[in-house]
Order: structure tokens, then sequence, then C-alpha cells
């Protein structure tokens, strides 16, 4: 009895191995998540997606650093601390909102590590101080997607770095959109700031902080930066009532691109979207490379992969789209742009050769123009500048793999007919280094025939005169025999002559 029992209950834990199995991996898979939803009046409320927190404090009460609180639609009446490293993450920007309900800050992050993301956050305190949300000796933070609006001071940061304030509308906030006090190392980017009573962007004695891609108009200052130096600032459009104040050196460029200035009147000579003649408020604010229209970022995603596309225009952009053709594959940027009646109308656009690798064919309003391409275009970016009267007009920017195939074979084509052409260049050469040498050697042979016929005249003279002179040598020799025999002779009859005499004279003598 007692074995069958045992049995049964090992049998019994084997087949309830799957289901533990099965219980800890959904177990697993709800760590680190918790859920607000302000509709779950009557409870339970433990967090879960079944049963969620009514509201975000006590979301935050229960939640472990790296957790990630996610908040349904809805207005939560709410004063937060964010203490630990966690994410809160809105449903919907417009439909999840934060209300402080004109008490204090709304938020208050002194955690490290913290995300914050798809909300609205509304109604802080009257104070000069008080916030939307402030970041009070954190680090790491990333604010992005959100809309901050009619608080005293939209987000603050107060001894705070390495935070990413990005793509947030902050509106209507009685002082400040954006304020840094002691802060350094912070990023504030992409960034629609507008209707703040004082200054879009505020910054006190804060240092070595990146500003760029932000649109900051109709503020009393776009930039008010106090004791705050060392930052780097482009990409921005202003259009304010002063649109810049600063006491300190910072940078008003980067890469030789600088800001969009609204009162800026300078000139584009060389039509490549920057102006040619310096922006200047004053001895600390200079920026060397103003933009000559709004700068903007449209997003591609294709493939799996998000490519960013900056453009520099005058005009309103709108209906940006990319395509690819189905048949042709050609991949196809196309927008609308309205410029005003006054305007002669442009974009420059920086395009990714990865994205768009083949020739470029640019079409306005049906009508095919020829792409102007910027001089720093090289391997991976195209600059491309394109312009066009006022009024509306449909822009089609199109790669085209048929043009890059066809411009190859033509290419090629026009390659072989080079190489032809300098081929029957070169054998028309050679033909007529022929003919010259054809021509040399013919009078080079008459050359010839005439010095033989010198040489053979010469050469029969030279035998006539060779035998005149040995009948010379002959005669010679044969008046010298007759010279010597004679003297031979002479001196023989003298000397008998005188053999003669003497016998006489020893005759006489005797």
């Amino acid at each position: 009895m007692k074995t069958v029992m045992l049995s049964l209950l090992i049998s019994l834990c084997l087949l309830s191995v799957p289901f533990l199995l099965s219980w800890t991996l959904d177990v697993k898979a709800e760590t680190g998540a918790i859920y607000v939803d302000w509709r779950n009046t009557i409870g339970p409320w433990d967090g879960t997606l079944a049963h969620p927190y009514q509201n975000i404090t006590n979301a935050l009460k229960n939640a472990l650093d790296g957790y990630t609180i996610f908040v349904r639609n809805g207005t939560y009446i709410e004063n937060l601390l964010v203490n630990k490293s966690v994410s809160l993450i809105g449903e919907h920007t417009d439909l999840t909102i934060i209300d402080g309900s004109g008490i204090g800050n709304v938020i208050v992050v002194t955690a490290e590590n913290v995300t914050f993301k798809n909300f609205t956050v509304r109604n802080s305190g009257g104070d000069a101080m008080d916030c939307g949300i402030l970041l009070n000796y954190s680090s790491r933070v990333i604010v992005s997607h959100n809309i901050i609006k009619q608080n005293t001071n939209g987000i603050s940061l107060r001894f705070s770095s390495n935070t990413m304030i990005l793509n947030n509308t902050i509106l209507s906030n009685i002082l400040n959109g954006i304020s840094f006090h002691y802060s350094s190392g912070n990023t504030i980017s992409d960034n629609i700031i507008t209707y703040n009573t004082n200054a879009g962007i505020y910054l006190l004695s804060s240092s070595n902080n990146m500003i760029s891609g932000n649109t900051i108009f109709s503020n009393y200052y776009g930039l008010h930066l106090t004791l705050s130096g060392e930052n780097i600032i482009y990409h921005n459009n202003f259009n304010n009532t002063q649109q810049a104040y600063a006491d300190t050196t910072n940078s008003w460029s980067h890469d030789g691109e600088g800001n969009y200035w609204s009162d800026y009147s300078g000139r584009d000579l060389n039509y490549d979207g920057i102006g040619d003649d310096t922006y200047a408020v004053d001895s600390t604010i200079q920026d060397n490379y103003p933009l000559m229209g709004m700068f903007s970022i449209f997003y591609v995603d294709f493939q799996g992969k998000m490519y960013v596309m900056p453009f520099i225009c005058n005009s309103t952009i709108s209906n940006f789209k990319f395509e690819v053709a189905t048949e042709t594959a050609d991949r196809m940027i196309l927008f609308n742009v309205t410029s005003e009646e006054t305007e002669t109308g442009f974009c420059r656009i920086v395009i990714l050769t990865e994205l768009m690798n083949y020739p470029l064919i640019v079409i306005i309003d049906n009508e095919e123009v020829q792409p102007n391409l910027l001089s720093p275009s090289n391997e991976t970016h195209t600059f491309l500048y394109v312009n066009y009267t006022f009024g509306t007009h449909i822009i089609k920017i199109i790669s085209s793999k048929t043009l890059y195939l066809y411009t190859q074979l033509l290419g090629d084509y026009a390659k072989l007919q080079s190489d032809f052409n300098s081929l029957n260049s070169s054998y028309y050469q050679l033909l007529n280094n022929y003919n010259i040498l054809s021509e040399n050697n013919t009078s080079l042979q008459e050359i010839y025939n005439k010095l033989n016929n010198a040489f053979l005249e010469h050469l029969s003279t030279y035998a006539e005169n060779t035998r005149n002179f040995q009948n010379l040598v002959y005669i010679f020799t044969a008046a010298i025999s007759i010279f010597l025999l004679t003297t031979i002779y002479l001196s023989k009859c003298a000397h008998t002559r005188i053999s003669i005499k003497t016998k006489v004279e020893e005759e006489k003598l005797a």
C-alpha cells in the first residue's frame, strides 16, 4: 500500500511540473511592469494588468528600481516624487494627463536613470520656482514626447547632468519653458517651445549643454543665458521678441551650420541654404552660419531601420512620405511645399546614400528638373538643393535603379566609344607615320642611288688615277734607273781617266 501511494505521489509531482513551469514563466513576464488605470475605483489594486493601481503615487510606492509603470489614459490629480530608477510611460500624450492642481511642483525627480514619456503635465503651483517637471540632483534622465503646459516653469533642472529633453511640446508656461540651474552636460533637442512668458530656454550657471533642433517661437526671450558658457547651439529655429541673450561665450553653430533666425536678412549667393553673412546680436552672440530657412527633421522607417532626413527650407512642408515603387523598386520621397508670394522657395535636403544610393531624379509638379548636388556630398550623404517659384508645389525625389543602370550602360558605351575613337586615332596616326616613313624611305633611296652613282664615278676616277700613278711610277723608276746608270757610267769614266793620268805622272817621275 505504501508503495502504491508513493508511486501516485511521484506521478502527481511529475504531472505538475509543466504547470509549475508555466506559472513561473507567467510571473516572470509580469516582473518589472506595473499598470495604472484611474477607472479601477473598487479594487483590488496590485499593479497587474487585470488589477491596476488607481493612481501613479501608489504605483511608485510599490515599484522597484528598473520597473516600468504603464499609465492608462485619464486625468490624474497628483504631485509625484520619483525617487527610484523607473520608467513612466503614458498611453497617449494628449490623453494621459498629470494635473498638479495648482500646488507646488507637479513632478519631482531625484533619482538616476529615469524615463518619463507620453504625458501631459500641467497646472503647477504659482511660486516662481514651481515646475511641471523638476529634476533635482539627478542624472541620466530622459524626458520625451510630453506636453508640458500651463505651469510656472515647464521643465527645470537643478544641479543635474546627462539628461535628455527630447521631442516635447512646452507651451504657455508663466515664466520659462525650460530652465537649467547649475546643470551641465545635458541635451535639449527637437522640442517645440512656444508662448512662454519669459524665456523659451533659460540657463543660469550651466555649461557644456547641447541645444539643437528646437523650434523656439513666440516667447519673450528665445534663449536666455546667464553666466552660462561653452554650450553648443545649432539647428534651432528662433522667432521671438528678443531672439537671444548671453553674457558669456557659446558656440552658435556646429559643423558649418548654425540656426534659423526670423529677423536674419543676409544673402545666400552660392545657394547652399547657409547665409553668407554672419548673424550677430552682439559680441557674445555671433552665428557665422545662419540658416536661410527653418530646420526640420523627417523620419523614414524602412526595412526595420529608422533614417533621419534633415531639411532646411523657407517653405511650409506637408504630406511628407517615403515610398518604394512596386515594379521598378525605385525609392521615392514625396512632399508638398508652400511658399509666400514674396519669396522664391527652396529646400536643402540631406539624404543618406544608404537609403537612396542610386542617381536622383527631381520632379516638381510632374516636370523633371536638374538636381543641384552641393559640394558637401560624399559617400554617405547627398546634399540636395531644390528651388522653385512661390506657391504650392508637389516635389518628388526618386532614387532610380533603372536610371543608375542606364547611366552605367551609357557610361560603358561612352567609354567604349572613347576607346574606339582613341584606337581609331592611333590607327590614323600610325598610318600617317607609315606614310611619312615611306616617303622618307623613297627619299633615302634616291639619296642612296645618287651617293652610289657618285661612288662609282669616284671609283672609276680612282682607277684611272691609279693607272696614271702607276705609269708615273714606271716613268719615274726608269728615269731613276737611267740616272743611276749614267751616273755610274760617268763615274767609271772619270775614275778611268784619273787612273790613266796618275799612271802617266808616275811614269814621268820614274
